[in-house]
């Protein structure tokens, strides 16, 4: 007899199988691998993992970069990262992350805290969302000596807070900039520069060069109801779709300045460009800017951190967030 247990009700192929009995089967994650406390060998940014909340489940892993006698006191911009992965894959503990971050940290000299935050399908959302903004106001709390993280009280920089993603991260960067203008953070914490890679937003109409053909079957478009089935609008919901039904004014984003960068060979270039230009024209106060990358495709300078243009993304930041 054959059991039905293992029946696939839904795939994504070649990123996940959810089966008939609930089990999950993750085909592209990258490995978990450890922090470093006492600095990483090639770039000496140390890292720990600590945990932000029991119950929803909140984790994180904090990176510092190589510190001297010179500049042991010195404070630093502090950078809350959200990882991509389409809200299904990847980890904040995932080699990937943990190269791409080390690298970061090294070049641009920030305190990161990288958020391990839930995935669906196990936790749909907005569960990602909600532990996002749990670990922004984590980390904001710390700004009046509240927390008890050592390197955030001694080593941060709270009038310089960054959030920063790429790909669902950076969706998930847009939706914290809308909500922190919307709510306080804690100890009149602000956030001054978001910093968006290869964003992911969609809707239900294809703009620019994105295929009129067949958009209904577009990944993004199956991602977005795979990871939150019940949402009103669908893959118009503005939290997917800045300008979708009900959006909030993208003026109230509750940031000061923001970098927006998009990949030229990117299925979802265009959108990142048309979220720039929106945000340029909606009477924001801030100051936006558009990096491109012309000849690469999504998410390549994590993937790949040692090519030309990977280099050039990290200086662009770093003129960002040292400007």
């Amino acid at each position: 007899m054959t059991s039905t247990t293992k029946e696939i009700p839904i795939e994504l192929l070649p990123f996940i199988r959810v089966y008939k009995n609930g089990s999950v089967e993750r085909l592209e994650d990258t490995p978990i691998v450890p922090p470093s406390p006492d600095q990483d060998p090639e770039t000496g940014v140390s890292s720990k993992d600590i945990t932000i909340s029991e119950n929803p489940s909140i984790s994180a892993r904090l990176y510092l970069p190589k510190l001297t006698a010179h500049n042991q006191n010195q404070k630093l911009p502090i950078l809350v990262y959200f990882h991509g992965g389409g809200f299904f894959l990847e980890s904040a503990f995932s080699s990937l992350y943990h190269r791409y971050l080390n690298n970061l940290v090294s070049q641009v000299h920030v305190l990161t805290i990288s958020v391990e935050y839930r995935l669906a399908p196990e936790h749909l959302l907005p569960a990602a969302y909600e532990d996002c903004w749990a670990a922004l106001q984590w980390v904001a709390s710390h700004s009046a000596d509240n927390g008890k993280e050592p390197w955030l009280i001694n080593n941060g920089d709270f009038e310089r807070i960054f959030i920063g993603g790429d790909s669902a991260g950076a969706n998930i960067v847009h939706n914290m900039a809308i909500r922190a203008g919307i709510e306080s953070l804690p100890c009149g914490a602000k956030i001054f520069g978001a910093y968006l890679a290869h964003s992911y937003f969609w809707s239900s109409k294809p703009i620019g060069a994105e295929p009129k053909e067949g958009h209904e079957k577009s990944l993004p478009y199956l991602f977005w109801n795979f990871v939150y089935p019940s949402v009103t609008g669908g893959v118009d919901n503005p939290m997917v779709n800045p300008e979708g039904p009900g959006a909030p004014s993208l003026a109230g984003l509750g940031c000061d300045r923001m970098l927006v960068c998009v990949a030229g060979k990117d299925l979802m270039k265009d959108r990142g460009v048309w979220y720039f230009d929106m945000v340029r024209k909606s009477g924001w106060k801030g100051e936006v800017e558009l990096f491109e990358v012309e000849e690469e495709d999504h998410i390549f300078h994590i993937r790949n951190i040692e090519t030309q243009n990977s280099k050039a993304m990290v200086k662009q930041l770093a003129s960002f967030v040292f400007e």
